[in-house]
């Protein structure tokens, strides 16, 4: 069911560190051909600091941990791979069909496979609204039963950022900000909230993975890494497309599972490119830091 490539099994098989990714930016994130690129580039941020790209993905029925360059093609650009979250797995893979994977399917698969660390860009959460239509994301729950070190730039700003920090605080999942104290905001370096905590070193994050282990706790570790200021998107252009994005989505009855697609695909449309310059940026940055950590949690 799960097959490794021959780099990540002869890395995990030596002790060497290696770094999980997600396949939906590369399958649904970015438009063809840039999608086959970036996630190049991304599977080489992780190389050049000394660790092993894993991506993930199905293909017609098997979990592929690692994919060769025409794996790596095939996700990109074939046009029946889906999406799957973890209550998707056991259908699409028993049906022989294809998928890339989610925050929480990444996670789980790479949980499964041996994998401590998992880079993405931002993570899903509570949706705005949830209070009426109850939509949070699977990663929510995926985060508190699944001991893995999760890299991000926070969740996506387009969710409600105050009740997804307060889900995860009360999933008992430990949210820390990565040389910051403030909780970054995707593609804006401060989400307005401040981390639950501060760490400054891959060695601090490394301690403690290691003492959650020890104490046998289940939940995820969550890194929120901020672009710098310099990099991120302009806040009053955020403000202003997110403000669009929003109203176009209540009067086209966009809700759900669509949302996040519709809104993120607003953003690339409205903001010259910006926006996903800035998804791109911030994903390569989080895959470098990801395998930083690897490392330390290998004692290298």
């Amino acid at each position: 069911m799960i097959q490794l490539s021959d780099e990540v099994a002869s890395a995990l098989a030596s002790g060497r560190a290696v770094v999980a990714l997600e396949s939906t930016i590369l399958a649904h994130g970015l438009p063809r051909p840039d999608n086959l690129e970036v996630a190049r580039r991304i599977e080489a941020a992780v190389r050049d600091q000394g660790s092993v790209p894993a991506t993930i993905a199905v293909l017609d029925g098997i979990v592929h941990v690692g994919l060769s360059p025409e794996l790596l093609e095939q996700v990109a650009f074939r046009d029946d791979v889906t999406k799957a979250s973890i209550r998707d797995l056991p259908a699409v893979i028993s049906g022989g069909r294809s998928a890339a994977t989610t925050v929480a399917s990444t996670s789980h698969l790479a949980h499964l496979a041996g994998i401590r660390v998992f880079a993405t860009g931002g993570l899903g959460g509570v949706h705005r609204e949830a209070s009426v239509t109850f939509d949070e994301s699977a990663d929510l729950l995926a985060l508190a039963q699944i001991p893995i070190v999760v890299v991000c730039a926070g969740v996506k700003s387009i969710l409600d950022v105050p009740a997804t920090l307060e889900r995860l605080e009360t999933l008992s999942v430990p949210v820390v900000g990565f040389g910051t104290d403030r909780f970054p905001g995707f593609y804006l370096s401060d989400s307005g909230f401040a981390a639950p905590a501060r760490v400054d070193t891959q060695q601090e994050i490394a301690a403690m993975a290691n003492m959650r282990n020890m104490l046998r706790l289940t939940q995820a570790i969550v890194v929120g890494y901020p672009l710098p200021a310099d990099e991120q998107l302009d806040p009053a252009m955020h403000d202003r497309v997110l403000a669009e994005a929003l109203e176009a989505a209540r009067a086209q009855g966009i809700s759900g599972k669509d949302a996040t697609p519709f809104i993120l695909g607003h953003f690339h449309d409205h903001t010259a490119g910006e926006s996903m310059r800035a998804n791109v940026r911030l994903v390569l940055r989080n895959a470098e830091l990801a395998a930083r950590i690897a490392l330390a949690m290998h004692g290298a």
